[in-house]
């Protein structure tokens, strides 16, 4: 089998100049690859190998199919030769003989490459060694590949060139587009579900007027016609709002959101959610829809509600529901009911070493005990919800206790995977909430740019029916059901620093 192994970035150039150098000949002799530009292909490596599965070793079938791929590895053996073809749904072996493809086609078979693109028409048979092959009577290079393909491309030390050259990555680990193939069929079963539920998507401006007073930040850039900065989003809820006031009342978005900070294995600077809101729910009901979704979504991409994520079992046929009072008191022993003024939250968060938040009132600091003592236990799903006013500016307050709201978020292996309200549809309280966020941030960052969205505020005058709103993050549901460690792996093209030249 002829093996790529370039040890020297000397020997890497060597075998480049190579296959230029074959390029050149069969142009010079009229056979220029890239002048084809296509090749009627009408079968496919998988399915011919389940169409025959049952097929005796050395049997014929009488088929005559065409296939085109790339060429994975090639056994010159005299006069006939194998080689393998991946296409778009896997490897099949070819054999290829001098005697049935000729003398020329056959010299020029010899000279191919690992990693050059080829079509191939042949009738399918069973080796004797049981491998389901075609043997080839007609052989068309398709694509000349002027760089040879790594020896392997996978492990640690390679990861970071795995994500710069996704291109080569997918070539040589066919699990890693499996994982691409299951994050579209995820997408589709979401897009199914919700289409089922009557909701329907729409899209929504990616380029913004102003920065809003919420605590992400935007990217900025310039439009010249306008002469004015723009912002790209941070969410597209404002704006799938303003449809409900329209009078859509059930509309999605998957949408692409962009956000100027950190990168770690959860975080990249730009990622994929999906928004969805509904008129006359709350969010008792974004719970059952998304306990409803994301069962659905285990059994068609996993085939069970029991899943296995990064060592650990998941039940996703089993979802607790605690306030964030009741989780707080369940995993740190300290009751939020006990504190009376902001002072004795104050001094519950030295006692138990955590850390204030910049505006220290009863609600952030609860939040604050939340992610100390309760984020971390929450492996299997869990929604914690009845959030504080203070950390939830877009939430309606709880009628029974308007210190809190109704929000929830939802929690799987110690991560959030997604934020649930009902929407606040007060315009006056949205007002005062919006006008002390944007106060509060320019407090803390006196440079930032944000302002309050008044437009927004209008369309809630023109009356928001009571409505459920939900937002989930894609790419960390396809971490989980792909049992992907790092959001970089579900990305076909994660930001990446650019390597000095």
């Amino acid at each position: 089998m002829e093996q790529n192994k370039p040890q020297t970035e000397q020997e890497l150039t060597q075998q480049a100049a190579v296959r230029r150098q074959k390029l050149a000949d069969l142009c010079e002799a009229g056979h220029n690859p890239f002048e084809i530009t296509k090749y009627a292909q009408d079968a496919y490596s998988a399915d011919l190998k389940n169409e025959f599965a049952d097929l005796p070793a050395e049997a014929e079938t009488g088929k005559i199919v065409s296939l085109a791929g790339r060429m994975m590895s090639k056994r010159i053996m005299g006069k006939a030769s194998f080689a393998h073809l991946r296409d778009q749904k896997g490897d099949i072996q070819i054999f290829v003989k001098r005697d049935l493809l000729g003398d020329e086609a056959y010299a020029a078979f010899k000279k191919l490459d690992i990693g050059d693109i080829i079509g191939v028409k042949g009738e399918v048979f069973r080796t004797k060694m049981g491998e389901i092959s075609v043997r080839i009577s007609e052989l068309t290079l398709l694509s000349k590949s002027l760089l040879p393909l790594p020896e392997k491309f996978h492990g640690l030390t390679d990861r970071e060139a795995r994500y710069r050259q996704r291109y080569v990555d997918l070539i040589m680990n066919p699990e890693v587009k499996d994982t691409f193939v299951k994050r579209s069929l995820i997408l589709k079963e979401i897009r199914a579900y919700l289409d089922e539920k009557g909701f329907l998507e729409v899209d929504t401006p990616i380029l913004t007027p102003f920065e809003i007073g919420a605590s992400a930040r935007p990217f900025y850039t310039h439009h010249n016609t306008l002469n004015m900065d723009m912002v790209l989003r941070i969410e597209t809820e404002l704006y799938l709002k303003r449809l409900i006031v329209g009078g859509m009342d059930r509309v999605y978005e998957v949408g692409r959101i962009f956000r100027n900070e950190g990168m770690d294995p959860k975080h990249n600077p730009e990622f994929t959610t999906i928004e969805l809101y509904q008129a006359f729910t709350d969010f008792h009901g974004m719970m059952d829809l998304v306990e409803e979704m994301y069962k659905r979504l285990a059994l068609k991409v996993c085939g069970s509600l029991e899943i296995t994520y990064q060592g650990k079992q998941i039940d996703m046929g089993h979802w607790e529901r605690l306030t964030m009072v009741e989780a707080v008191k369940k995993y740190s022993g300290v009751d939020f009911n006990d504190w009376k003024t902001d002072e004795d939250a104050i001094a519950a968060a030295k006692e138990h070493h955590v850390e204030l938040p910049e505006v220290p009132t009863k609600g952030a600091i609860l939040a604050e005990f939340f992610d100390a003592f309760v984020e971390d236990k929450l492996i299997q799903p869990t929604f914690i919800y009845d959030y504080p006013v203070e950390i939830s500016p877009l939430a309606k307050r709880k009628p029974t206790d308007p210190a809190f709201t109704e929000r929830f978020e939802y929690f799987i292996d110690c991560t959030e995977y997604g934020n649930a309200f009902s929407e606040l549809n007060d315009p006056i309280d949205q007002k005062a909430r919006f006008e002390r966020q944007v106060a509060e941030r320019k407090a803390i960052e006196p440079g930032c740019k944000a302002q309050v969205d008044y437009d927004y505020v209008n369309a809630l005058e023109y009356g928001l029916p009571p409505t459920g709103g939900l937002g989930f993050g894609v790419d960390r549901l396809v971490m989980l059901l792909t049992d992907s460690a790092s959001i970089r792996d579900v990305l076909l093209f994660p930001t990446m620093k650019p390597l000095d030249n």
